[in-house]
């Protein structure tokens, strides 16, 4: 029988953490955003 893995996602708990809304809370995170739109990410947050 294989152990269970380390990583067992949760799409709540991912999003609280490091989501929109979390990024935005901060004047840290709206810099890591601002960072991420000037090099033209896709994808600003998960």
């Amino acid at each position: 029988m294989k152990a269970k893995g380390t990583y067992q996602p949760k799409k709540k708990k991912r999003a609280r953490v490091h989501g929109f809304l979390k990024r935005m809370a901060t004047a840290m995170g709206r810099k890591v955003v601002k960072k991420r739109r000037a090099k033209g990410r896709k994808k600003l947050t998960i």
